[in-house]
């Protein structure tokens, strides 16, 4: 049994498909196929149902993924545990949210390439949904991501790195107008709702029975923030402290009373396969947040 047979059956759990998992793990799907071949003849027992169009996991397939998760966080933590106190080694993959993207991690990155030299580190973006389900599918080590909002999976423990408000922001052109006002009467570019913060932003819209009339609908709060520069409409977005020094050129005032705020937090899955690598990287992204406090 090898340890890239088993990366591979995870890789198959998670994508649901032999052509999709060979793409994730940089195989033919020929390769793949003599994978998990392999396992089955070491296993004496079939893993996958193949009367089906599309590979559907045996009752024996469901419990060596499960096994298969253990042994490759396993694995993949002993790098971080046999370094020294101070130095870490190993990699770490990284899925992280747009506006921690363009803000806090870069930075982050930076310091903590200073700080432990020796640690490899990729990095994916994406909403905070998926990133929480390739966590807890052993896609990613961790994610950046919102606190989070359910419906959400479960088996993952999270630390908060920092916090944001909600801010709405117009031209500067609207600064006269009350927020009620300002947000019904003026074209509403709306933060995705497929993401935790466009939830949250909907879920208070509709508590204040504030009636937006949405005219786009972003994932990406800087090509909000840029299509509000345009004038082309009025928007509700987190920002940093760091965003907010950037944004002077716009009507910035809070969103609700108090105002509403979110939590920035760095996702693991609850047996921590990378922990002290986790916590390193917490640590430096707390640093640059604090340093970015007025």
């Amino acid at each position: 049994m090898s340890l890239r047979a088993l990366r591979t059956l995870l890789a198959i759990a998670q994508h649901g498909s032999f052509v999709q998992a060979a793409q994730s793990v940089h195989l033919t799907q020929s390769a793949v196929s003599l994978h998990i071949k392999a396992l089955e003849e070491e296993f004496n027992t079939s893993l996958f149902d193949r009367s089906r169009r599309l590979p559907v996991l045996t009752d024996a397939g469901h419990v060596a993924v499960e096994r298969a998760r253990e042994i490759v966080a396993l694995y993949d933590s002993i790098a971080a545990e046999i370094g020294g106190d101070s130095e870490l080694r190993g990699r770490l993959k990284i899925g992280v949210i747009p506006t921690a993207l363009t803000s806090t991690l870069p930075r982050a990155l930076a310091a903590l390439g200073v700080e432990q030299p020796h640690l490899r580190i990729t990095v994916a973006s994406g909403m905070s949904a998926d990133l929480a389900t390739r966590v807890e599918a052993g896609e990613l080590d961790v994610a950046i991501t919102t606190e989070p909002v359910k419906p959400h999976p479960y088996g993952l423990v999270s630390t908060t790195l920092y916090e944001e408000g909600f801010w709405i922001i117009a031209p500067v052109s609207l600064a006269s107008l009350e927020d009620r006002p300002l947000l019904e009467q003026h074209p509403f570019i709306r933060f995705d709702r497929r993401a935790w913060a466009g939830r949250t932003i909907e879920r208070d819209l509709r508590r204040m029975r504030l009636r937006v009339q949405t005219t786009m609908e972003l994932d990406s709060q800087e090509a909000i923030t840029q299509m509000v520069t345009q004038q082309l409409g009025v928007a509700v977005v987190p920002l940093s402290n760091r965003n907010l020094a950037q944004l002077s050129h716009l009507e910035i005032r809070p969103f609700g009373s108090p105002q509403r705020t979110r939590r920035v937090v760095l996702l693991e899955r609850e047996d921590r396969p990378r922990a002290r690598l986790a916590a390193a990287l917490a640590r430096v992204i707390q640093k640059q947040t604090a340093a970015d406090q007025p």
